[in-house]
């Protein structure tokens, strides 16, 4: 017995290590953490203690779910209606809200606007900011409009200061820009660390829900799009935004990842210009090119971004090529559907002219088209710029082209549909079966790529009808 127990001892008193970057441990030295894949990161720091959890009193007590107040989270709009549009109403009390993108996508401009928006004589904001002075904010706030009374500014980078801001201001919103900005002295690891981020971002889940506050917290991404730091924060927090946009297109999209309090599939619109960031509530009139007369290579499509419909023109262009590799360049679209595309035109619809020739596709305003509803719409301009041959006017194309040349349904046809009539358009190529057609709109269905195909003029016609228009002004 004596024996056993002095080797208890002796395994309770044996040095542990532990990652300082994400706070892993093992019995043993490594020179990289198998956790966070960190060099060097992994240090001694004792036996851990044992510790074990009895029954404590509870803060509040168990209720039928009925009975439970449901008013406590009623949401509050942020003045800005596409983003209340993507949160789902607006911010509800205690809500943490992550907004994550690329750098300079206008992430800071956009919650600088809300915060100025949100605050008022009842409900105060406080905006702190860990990359900036708040001088520069203030600058920013003097260009884009977003002063008021009831819009508290700090620079911090410690958590117990911004702890203790909270305590002064006592604000009904806090944004934090950003997570990976602010550390606590108490944790090992430099500042967007994962130990830190977890500990930065625990710390204000805390105190947002015992304050009933509602938080924003920036986020950062990393190379590859993810956001920076534990998968974890994505879980602990209510609400994940995403903020997208091409850094040279004005346009740009807030998309909910996740959202507790709404539904995940809405996107907001937003155009960033110098005077700063708008709400867009009809965007289409960035994607579309108004010409009197139809060009040869451009057709309209109607995408769904999450559930709110979108029309967008996508553009082709063919060249002889002059290198014997022709090139394929896309923008906006994917290059492997767009490959797919011309191997369905040139074996299915018999259009032998695309594999000699330079082919550039690309799609107008910044939009980016991934679903497989604008296959039709890829296809037909395509055809028409191997044709030279413009599409008829006012007509949108509708429906995912398989490699057997078919086209396929796709979702929310009808939705797309009243788009397209309410923006004047009265013609449309869809799949069988599109259900309710809008008044005014001519719809032909199409069951594979030939039926969509013939809605090309004949060369020969238009040859002709232009050689005979050269004799009568002649």
């Amino acid at each position: 017995m004596a024996a056993r127990s002095s080797s208890r001892s002796s395994a309770k008193d044996r040095p542990s290590y532990r990652c300082t970057e994400c706070g892993w441990t093992t019995a043993k030295w490594l020179g990289r953490c198998p956790e966070c894949h960190a060099w060097g990161t992994v240090e001694e720091y004792g036996a851990p203690a044992v510790r074990t959890t009895t029954p404590g009193r509870v803060t509040s007590a168990a209720l039928p779910i009925g009975q439970v107040d449901g008013r406590q989270a009623t949401a509050r709009s942020t003045g800005v209606d596409e983003l209340d549009r993507v949160l789902g109403g607006g911010l509800v009390p205690g809500a943490v809200v992550l907004l994550a993108g690329e750098p300079g996508v206008g992430k800071s401009t956009l919650l600088l606007d809300v915060a100025a928006k949100a605050a008022s004589d009842e409900h105060r904001t406080l905006y702190i900011t860990g990359e900036e002075s708040a001088s520069q904010v203030r600058l920013r706030a003097d260009r884009i409009g977003a002063l008021s009374d009831h819009l508290y500014l700090a620079a911090e980078t410690d958590l117990s200061a911004v702890l203790g801001h909270l305590d002064s201001v006592k604000p009904s919103l806090l944004v934090l820009d950003s997570v990976q900005t602010v550390a606590s002295p108490e944790i090992d690891g430099a500042p967007g660390g994962m130990a830190q981020v977890r500990e930065v971002a625990g710390a204000l889940i805390r105190a947002s829900k015992e304050r009933g506050m509602s938080t924003l917290l920036v986020g950062h991404v990393t190379k590859d799009g993810a956001i920076a730091g534990p998968r974890l924060l994505e879980h602990l927090v209510d609400v994940v935004l995403h903020f997208e946009g091409d850094r040279h297109a004005r346009l740009r999209l807030v998309r909910g990842v996740k959202n507790r309090y709404g539904a995940t599939d809405e996107v907001g619109c937003f155009e960033l210009h110098d005077e700063g960031i708008t709400g867009l509530a009809d965007p289409s009139g960035l994607f579309l090119t108004r010409r009197d007369e139809p060009v040869p290579g451009t057709c309209l499509t109607v995408t769904l971004e999450g559930r709110r419909p979108l029309v967008a023109e996508v553009q082709a262009l063919t060249v002889d090529s002059q290198i014997p590799s022709p090139r394929r360049t896309t923008s906006g679209l994917e290059t492997s559907r767009v490959s797919m595309m011309l191997a369905v035109l040139e074996q299915r619809g018999r259009i032998s002219a695309l594999g000699k020739r330079d082919i550039y596709s690309a799609t107008v305003g910044g939009v980016k088209l991934s679903e497989p509803a604008a296959d039709l719409a890829v296809t037909l301009a395509l055809a028409s710029a191997a044709s030279d041959t413009p599409l008829p006017k006012n007509l949108v194309a509708i429906g995912e082209v398989g490699l057997a040349g078919e086209v396929r349904r796709v979702t929310g046809v009808q939705r797309r549909l009243a788009e397209a009539a309410r923006l004047g358009f009265t013609h449309a190529l869809v799949p069988g079966d599109p259900g309710r057609i809008p008044d005014g709109m001519r719809v032909l269905e199409v069951a594979d790529i030939g039926d969509a195909l013939r809605v090309l003029p004949r060369r020969r016609e238009r040859s002709e009808k232009a050689r005979s228009g050269a004799e009568d002004r002649g």
